[in-house]
């Protein structure tokens, strides 16, 4: 659907997906999933979701879904405009305010480039990844964390079969080759430091091509052939590998694939210790869809790519050079998902030997601290630390969210149920393996199972009248978490070591078990939901 830009803010006020929920209280584990139920057929597209693919599969379905997808005419400048509109739209997450949950947004006329689209938001809401994914909204985490039992390990493209991804081909060695050009890659805000590719999937292999992996960077475009490529330290399997490269004196092939089938996007936030090294993350969208993830030979490199790419960036990631990924001179990179504007850094090189891209491309992006983050980091992080707590302590952990305060990193919400007084402690324990499920955890909030864990509010209400701070607030100082937190550096506080290093921290906010008869919610009548199906659904 094309819209107008003066109809824009009003589609944009039709396209909300916040919905307004009857007074009626449900506490129990089994009502909060009648509740996920109901949300999940709310907006599901009468489109098959098994039959994405791809991003255009995936736009497809949601065309059929009521407010999740709005497109528009109006021609858009990818210096800072995109995401200045998408702010108002949809963006969520910590991105500055006002901003609100709301529809994918696909720009149909981006200036500059007469034959491709911009496509942001598609993962910006809990409840549309669902929906893409054909699973439980509430229990996102808990249910992905489940394929892994059934892993299907990414295939070659059968040979002869058309390779969607490369049916336009732009070698470095054409004449006016220029990649900032070819690939409509966005600004976040006007001070970032260039145009960021954002939703860049990364495909790297060991040097003895024993082990590959997939994770998603930020790159700069720095040049008509240079990216520079920021590897978080320490924390990014394709590091490691980068790290022998260097070692041998030798440069890495290395593939980005850009616009991509939902289900490849999300297995990508896990990280170790659930996926080890030269686990290959696209075993996870595998088992999401059913089928193999589709590879393709590059053009130009010895690397793998995803076949039905949008686009695809192949080339060497260099060795011996480094470039400042600040282009534009003022100091800073771009949005980071902790709701701040980082510092530019020295990053490595990628010298780019070839664009393959489908005809009339979408790129595919993303606002740094949107909740289109918050998706991809946070859902995994909530099926990693099911999957370990589960292991260690099985059936008391209820549901985990990670919640968009954090970034889908930082903060991680427990729901657990304690059954007799011999689970008494065991809450804490669960939020100690959370912390090494995943080391980027700051702080663990431990809430009943009478607490809805998706609403702030609840969460705060349980924090206030179930918490005191001087028994049931437990600190682990001098613990390293995540360097983008400004706040975890020596200039904050001196007694920090070193910038990352923070300390972590656990909030118990679940009542003793023999209180529990002190803490019951008030309970309220049991309706007749069919009765009144109607005016709950208003």
């Amino acid at each position: 659907m094309a819209v107008s830009s003066r109809a824009l803010e009003l589609r944009v006020a039709e396209c909300s997906i916040y919905e307004r929920r009857g007074p009626i209280t449900l506490p129990s584990p089994a009502a909060h999933r009648r509740r996920a139920l109901s949300r999940k057929e709310h907006v599901m597209s009468t489109t098959d979701a098994s039959q994405i693919h791809d991003l255009r599969s995936a736009l497809d379905f949601l065309r059929e879904m009521p407010g999740q997808l709005l497109e528009t005419d109006t021609q858009v400048d990818p210096d800072a405009e995109v995401s200045g509109v998408y702010r108002h739209v949809g963006a969520g997450g910590t991105v500055m305010r006002p901003t609100k949950e709301g529809p994918a947004m696909v720009f149909n006329n981006v200036k500059g480039f007469d034959d491709a689209k911009v496509c942001i938001g598609m993962l910006a809401s809990r409840k549309r990844v669902a929906a893409l994914l054909d699973l439980d909204e509430e229990h996102l985490g808990l249910e992905i964390g489940k394929r892994f039992e059934n892993l299907i390990a990414p295939e070659q493209i059968a040979e002869g079969k058309h390779v969607d991804c490369q049916e336009v081909v732009y070698k470095a060695t054409d004449e006016g080759f220029d990649l900032r050009k070819i690939v409509p890659a966005p600004t976040n805000t006007p001070v970032d430091g260039g145009p960021y590719i954002t939703m860049g999937l990364a495909y790297g292999t060991s040097p003895d091509g024993s082990q590959s992996d997939v994770t998603i960077h930020r790159f700069s475009c720095v040049d008509k052939d240079k990216l520079a490529m920021w590897i978080t330290p320490g924390s990014r399997h394709l590091g490691a590998f980068f790290d022998e490269y260097c070692q041998r004196g030798e440069d890495m092939p290395i593939s980005i694939s850009i616009g991509l089938d939902p289900a490849v996007y999300m297995c990508c936030g896990f990280e170790a210790p659930t996926t080890p090294l030269g686990f290959n993350e696209l075993q996870i969208a595998g088992a999401l869809r059913g089928h193999a993830v589709e590879l393709a030979d590059c053009v130009t490199v010895p690397q793998k790519c995803i076949a039905d790419a949008e686009y695809v960036l192949e080339g060497y990631l260099m060795h011996d050079e480094t470039i400042n990924e600040d282009v534009n001179g003022h100091g800073y990179a771009m949005p980071e998902f902790p709701g701040y504007t980082g510092g530019a850094k020295v990053c490595p090189v990628i010298k780019i030997t070839a664009v393959t891209t489908r005809t009339n491309p979408i790129m595919e992006s993303c606002i740094g601290p949107s909740h289109e983050h918050v998706s991809m980091a946070g859902i995994p992080t909530e099926a990693s630390i099911y999957k370990m707590v589960e292991t260690a302590i099985p059936g008391r952990l209820l549901n985990v969210h990670a919640a968009p305060c954090g970034g889908g990193k930082f903060v991680a919400i427990m729901q657990f149920k304690k059954s007799s007084k011999n689970d008494e402690g065991r809450q804490r324990n669960a939020a100690m393996l959370a912390f090494s499920a995943f080391s980027e955890l700051k702080h663990v909030i431990l809430v009943d199972e009478d607490v809805d864990i998706f609403d702030m509010s609840d969460v705060m209400w349980a924090m206030t009248t179930r918490f005191q701070a001087d028994v049931d607030l437990i600190t682990i100082p001098g613990c390293h978490c995540h360097v983008l937190d400004p706040s975890n550096d020596p200039a904050f506080d001196p007694t920090i070591r070193e910038h990352g290093i923070a300390c972590k921290a656990i909030f118990d906010c679940t009542v003793p078990f023999n209180l529990k008869k002190n803490f019951i919610r008030s309970q309220f009548m049991e309706i007749d939901m069919d009765k009144w199906a109607a005016e709950l659904a208003f």
